[in-house]
């Protein structure tokens, strides 16, 4: 591994009369602790999760079989651009499907949210994330950007009139996420590439179906692409930072995406970032997230940050198991949970329960 430095909704109908300003203001929901107490935080996660050897590295994807199961980083990123690291967050590793969210909001910025969401579902399958039986059971139709499908089909809405165009357009849109320029894992494309039959196949099946807006090997081999850039669990969380302010870069103060568009990634992330499982993530962690089969997870807090882990050694699911472990540990103890809150202080809270009602 190699080192990295530095307006009106119908809810039943996905018709939206116009699409949200670029401008409108998105929720804080408050600050990071101190530093002292985020870094002992990270610290104790990390001991604490370390050793913990259950799970298998990803071999599907010959290269991937090679990563070292002893890896492990974690990362947060602040909206304010402040950072903390422990472990191995540093070292570099192929983005995989943790893209899918990046290459939606740069998609949804480029061509919109009712074109998006009437091409591409917001449902989760129940199914994994390579199934052929959730889209023929949809009518060919992807339910979800998450899914290899949906982000098939998200790759062909890409902006551009060639693939190379197209690939420039997420090279550069994810550099713009990260704060810095990503580069292609040459090795991990040419294994993918070599033995990506599934995709191609459901490419192939999308194109049938009349969703597929444009060539369907080109958009395999752009997918492929997409999924080997090298990435650091601190590029993740820095990701994750980018969509929790808003859009803007915490490091660059670059404008990547506008806020509407933050707020419709986090809501597919919520929904389907981790699959079949998504419902017990927002349960045990209540966090909108994305993971990847070569080991890392990026969560998102609203206003407060990003939060990052790399480990290879992953669940039946094709989730980093030390970083779920991890992540649902740190949503809590760092208050990042959205789903969790605390009386409102003041003479109100100590009341009795029918007196704070009335």
């Amino acid at each position: 591994m190699t080192s990295l430095d530095g307006g009106d909704l119908d809810l039943l109908n996905p018709v939206r009369t116009a699409d949200p300003p670029g401008d409108a203001p998105f929720t804080s929901t408050g600050r990071l602790p101190s530093r002292p107490t985020v870094t002992g935080l990270l610290r104790d996660a990390h001991a604490t999760y370390a050793t913990l050897d259950d799970g298998t590295v990803a071999d599907y994807i010959p290269s991937l079989a090679a990563a070292d199961p002893g890896r492990f980083g974690i990362s947060v990123c602040g909206v304010d651009g402040t950072s903390f690291s422990i472990g191995d967050a540093q070292d570099a590793f192929s983005i995989q499907s943790v893209s899918k969210a990046f290459t939606f909001a740069l998609v949804c910025g480029a061509i919109g949210h009712t074109t998006v969401r009437e091409a591409v579902g917001v449902n989760n399958t129940g199914l994994a994330f390579d199934s052929v039986m959730a889209l023929e059971l949809n009518g060919g139709s992807p339910r979800n950007p998450m899914v290899n499908a949906g982000a098939l089909v998200m790759i062909s809405l890409v902006p551009g009139d060639s693939a190379a165009a197209k690939w420039q357009f997420l090279q550069e849109g994810m550099s713009r996420f990260a704060g810095r320029r990503l580069l292609l894992d040459v090795e991990v494309y040419e294994s993918e590439a070599a033995t990506n039959h599934r995709n191609r196949a459901l490419a192939a099946l999308l194109r049938s179906y009349g969703h597929m807006s444009y060539d369907p090997l080109l958009t395999t081999d752009i997918y492929t692409r997409q999924c080997s850039l090298l990435v650091s669990a601190r590029d993740l969380a820095v990701m994750g930072a980018t969509l929790a302010d808003g859009g803007v870069n915490p490091l660059t103060h670059e404008r990547v995406v506008d806020p509407s568009v933050c707020r419709d990634t986090l809501a597919v992330m919520a929904a389907s970032g981790l699959y079949q499982r998504s419902g017990d993530w927002l349960y045990e962690v209540g966090l909108p997230g994305k993971s990847g089969v070569s080991g890392g997870i990026v969560t998102v807090a609203p206003g407060k940050g990003g939060l990052a882990a790399y480990s290879p050694r992953l669940d039946a699911a094709g989730t980093s198991i030390r970083g779920q472990h991890a992540i649902r540990s740190l949503s809590r103890s760092l208050g990042l949970d959205l789903f969790a809150s605390a009386p409102v202080a003041g003479p109100a809270a100590s009341g009795t329960p029918s007196e704070r009602t009335t």
